[in-house]
């Protein structure tokens, strides 16, 4: 049996009644330190719209044929610019799940010939067991309150996922995807800053039959279709966003 570690946990195991758990006390995980995008799920679309730019990447499905929103979160490689010294996220702005669930995730079974199961685990980063952390079920094994709002996240997230694959592998069908870069001009000098993003062709969806629109509209495509191509406009917030953390750490700059 083999299970999927999800991007930025080191090592997984699968999560035991009798384990004792490092909760998290504030601040993010450590790979939030070191990424500029991060996936997010079908409900998510609408909320992080107003923070950030959403775009697709290429690499989702088993043969990594397929696409995956993104939230932008830096203009450069392994750079978070909703993150302060101390590592803290933006409160202003929208949390996303994928960081709100860590230390724990649902995890895929995959068998000996790498082929994924129907069955999904809870599984735990390795890290975040010690003898001195929280039971999250009692002695007779029944979950506590706090171990109750984990799994409506996890589960809630696992199947929000679900949907988001459904919703990409229809869009991709539709051949209505084309590829995008970020470009920036700074002392009349153009300079590509992230590319290999790809976005929803509004002529394309606009040349789409009605049968697909009435489709994509009964599904609830339509308003996460709509709600990326408003975030794009997030880009120039995200340029501004650059600008003042570089003022901010010139000599001089006032603290």
């Amino acid at each position: 049996m083999k299970i999927t570690v999800p991007w930025g946990y080191d090592e997984i195991v699968p999560l035991q009644k009798q384990h004792k758990v490092l909760l998290s006390g504030g601040g993010t995980p450590a790979f939030c330190r070191a990424t500029n995008g991060l996936q997010l799920s079908f409900a998510e679309f609408v909320v992080a719209a107003r923070d950030y730019p959403i775009v697709f990447a290429r690499g989702g499905g088993a043969a990594g044929e397929g696409y995956v929103p993104v939230m932008v979160l830096g203009l450069a490689d392994r750079s978070n610019l909703f993150l302060n010294a101390a590592g803290d996220w933006d409160p202003a702005c929208y949390l996303p799940a994928y960081v709100r669930r860590y230390p724990f995730c649902i995890s895929k079974v995959y068998d000996a010939e790498g082929k994924p199961g129907s069955e999904r685990i809870v599984c735990i980063a390795k890290t975040y067991l010690d003898p001195g952390g929280v039971a999250l079920f009692d002695a007779e094994g029944k979950p506590g309150a706090q171990w109750q709002g984990i799994e409506r996240l996890l589960t809630e997230y696992e199947n929000d996922l679900d949907r988001t694959a459904e919703m990409c592998a229809a869009l991709q069908r539709l051949d209505i995807f084309v590829p995008f870069s970020m470009e920036v001009t700074e002392n009349g000098r153009k300079s590509t800053r992230l590319k290999d993003m790809f976005r929803v062709d509004e002529a394309k969806l606009s040349e789409l039959k009605p049968a697909a629109h009435k489709a994509l509209v009964a599904k609830g495509f339509m308003g996460r279709i709509y709600a990326h191509l408003h975030s794009l406009e997030n880009f120039a917030r995200l340029y501004a966003r650059e600008n003042a953390a570089r003022a901010a750490q010139r000599p001089g700059a006032a603290r």
